[in-house]
């Protein structure tokens, strides 16, 4: 009996220690090593994973997995898409940060970098990156001095155009001459929209009512910069006497003419242009997979659609700044192993595998990006290279995103001094306060 009894205490022993090394993740309880000892590196990132993006993603952490099986490190994908905008998945990091839960490594949107940095979300990897290494890239995510991220790939933008639509309306060989080298003018692009007006088309989905996340302030702002004006001061803490200068109102005027001339408004649809109803298009790199995959119907090849760049005015500026890869201050004090899964996961082999995928740009200089002179592609690194300038950087980001799409909304019939002072001192009241945080 005494024998009985024990075998019974041993087996329910057992299925305890079982379930126990089963809800804490491995056999030393260690919620950080899984059932076969590895060593888990969590990922976070911001799209679907069943996306043309997420399954690029995907294919690279597991090509880590396999090189790395040997050492028992094991990185895992977790994908958070932006349903709510990039605005949902920001709160989606902050949430972590306060719970405790952050991934080891995240991805995040470029201009965020100074305030995330500020926060204590991210890693300084000033250390852990060397400066041989940083030079390969384009561009580096960096904040008072330190690295805080490593892109996962560069972006630019421009206006994609109906070449058959221009050529009806008899303006495609006096587009030709416009290229990245040779940006059109303000005015050259204001007689481009009279003539497509002219003959019966929507001359330009602006996207000017993309304005619930960073998409308007990420393909709108260069007009601005190309204006002459800026948003802040190179300290990022003072927004007056920038954001509501006159070049600043310059660059503003210039989209508020546009839609006041009835080339672009409000009421374009999401896929107007590539149902052939507007003749341009401003959108990014992620643009050409669809033009050459989705919409064949209306566009069969490239002999129907090309790419122009952005405008210029007393400059040439354009868009630039993606998303990117950060190590969090979570509660792995050793990054040793994290390290090796971001380093991997911004290798050349990677940049170039994600970017076949989205369209956009390799952001690693040693990436052979084999691209047509004159080509869609050619054009957005050729802009990258000559005229990109990046969004604002400072610590009160968010609330410039806010105010510029504010701004941006309030075009079509409010008053520009009204929405510009408005937007400023929204935005200085936020630098203020972060100022008096410093230290």
């Amino acid at each position: 009996m005494k024998k009985l009894l024990a075998s019974i205490i041993a087996m329910i022993l057992a299925i305890v220690a079982a379930f126990g090394m089963i809800a804490c993740g491995g056999p030393s309880g260690d919620p950080d090593i899984d059932e076969d000892g590895n060593t888990v590196i969590k990922i976070m990132f911001h799209v679907d994973k069943t996306s043309v993006e997420g399954q690029a993603y995907l294919k690279r952490v597991n090509a880590f997995n396999l090189a790395h099986k040997e050492e028992k490190i094991k990185a895992q994908a977790i994908f958070k898409a932006r349903t709510t905008g990039a605005s949902g998945y920001e709160t989606e990091l902050i949430n972590n940060q306060i719970e405790g839960t952050l991934a080891d490594i995240v991805t995040f949107d470029a201009p965020n970098t100074a305030a995330y940095a500020k926060s204590g979300l991210f890693y300084d990897l000033s250390s852990l990156v060397s400066a041989s290494e940083q030079e390969k890239f384009y561009s580096l995510n960096k904040y008072d001095g330190k690295l805080y991220g490593l892109p996962i790939q560069e972006s630019s933008a421009g206006f994609f155009y109906n070449k058959k639509i221009f050529r009806a309306a008899g303006i495609y060989d006096m587009v030709q001459g416009y290229t990245a080298e040779n940006p059109w003018t303000f005015d050259q692009f204001k007689e481009v929209c009279s003539r497509l007006k002219t003959h019966g088309t929507i001359p330009v989905d602006m996207r000017i009512d993309a304005t619930k996340d960073e998409m308007a302030p990420y393909l709108l702002y260069p007009f601005i910069y190309a204006a002459g004006g800026s948003f802040t001061d190179a300290t990022g803490y003072v927004a007056t006497g920038y954001y509501n200068s006159a070049a600043t109102k310059s660059g503003f005027q210039f989209i508020k003419d546009l839609i006041g001339a009835g080339y672009t408004s409000y009421a374009i649809g999401a896929t107007d242009f590539f149902t052939e109803k507007v003749g341009m298009y401003l959108s990014s790199g992620w643009t050409i997979p669809d033009l050459d995959n989705k919409y064949r119907e209306n566009f069969a090849s490239r002999d129907d659609w090309g790419l122009l760049p952005y405008p210029k005015g007393t400059v040439a500026a354009s868009a630039t700044g993606s998303w990117s890869y950060a190590i969090t201050n979570n509660h792995h004090p050793d990054k040793t192993n994290v390290i090796k899964l971001l380093n991997w996961m911004t290798s050349a082999e990677s940049s170039k595998a994600i970017t076949d995928a989205t369209g956009m740009i390799p952001v690693r200089k040693d990436v052979n990006h084999g691209y047509a002179v004159g080509s869609p592609e050619y054009t957005l690194l050729k802009q990258l290279e000559l005229t990109g300038k990046e969004r604002p950087v400072t610590v009160a980001y968010p609330v410039f995103s806010t105010t510029f799409n504010q701004v941006i909304a309030g075009l079509g019939d409010g008053n520009l001094d009204t929405l510009l002072s408005t937007a400023t001192t929204t935005l200085q009241n936020e630098m203020n306060r972060l100022q008096n945080m410093r230290g």
